[in-house]
């Protein structure tokens, strides 16, 4: 796998205990040379502080809506224009469901509405969850929109279960993002 110095990926970390993964996912990306921009859900935070996807990241994080940095800014779009990939990592069945239906509620859905580039999402959720028809249906609709995904994985699950809906390993996640960045010229770094 090559690597991806001048891409600017936007990391979108959403509340699921499979965030610890999307620390080590941010780690490999800037190792790589990414320039990787965190947006997390507040739920996110439940699970893993901020402070260590920006200590890994070496950049601020986002997360509130309404906060304005630098003046006058809109996050959810200029993130959006900067970035040559969104990857939502994990991806719950709460942010599938946002994503499908419109709902802009937060920081990370109303920016991946607002997104007009490749999306890449790596779903984590208990396999009820994963196989619940609207869970389906949403897949379906963002499928067909154009969106990625990568997983989930067959695996223990935090319940204990061994069922799919684990979310895919980093060193998966990374490996698809290079596919998708492949032969694509980067937009621009993020500042």
């Amino acid at each position: 796998m090559g690597k991806l110095e001048d891409y600017a990926i936007l990391l979108g970390v959403t509340g699921g205990i499979a965030a610890y993964k999307a620390a080590a996912l941010c780690s490999q990306l800037t190792q790589k040379g990414a320039s990787v921009t965190v947006v997390m859900t507040e739920h996110a935070r439940q699970f893993v502080g901020p402070l260590t996807f920006s200590t890994l990241s070496g950049r601020p994080i986002y997360g509130d809506l309404f906060e304005a940095e630098k003046g006058y800014n809109t996050p959810h779009i200029s993130l959006t224009e900067q970035a040559d990939i969104i990857v939502v990592a994990p991806a719950t069945a709460n942010i599938i469901g946002k994503i499908a239906g419109g709902i802009c509620d937060d920081l990370l859905s109303t920016l991946l509405a607002a997104a007009d580039g490749d999306i890449l999402l790596a779903p984590a959720m208990n396999r009820r969850m994963w196989e619940n028809p609207a869970t389906r249906q949403n897949i379906e609709t963002l499928r067909g929109w154009g969106c990625h995904f990568v997983g989930p994985n067959t695996g223990r699950l935090a319940c204990g279960e061994k069922e799919i809906g684990r979310m895919s390993e980093p060193e998966e996640i990374l490996e698809r993002v290079a596919e998708l960045l492949a032969g694509k010229k980067p937009k621009k770094k993020i500042n």
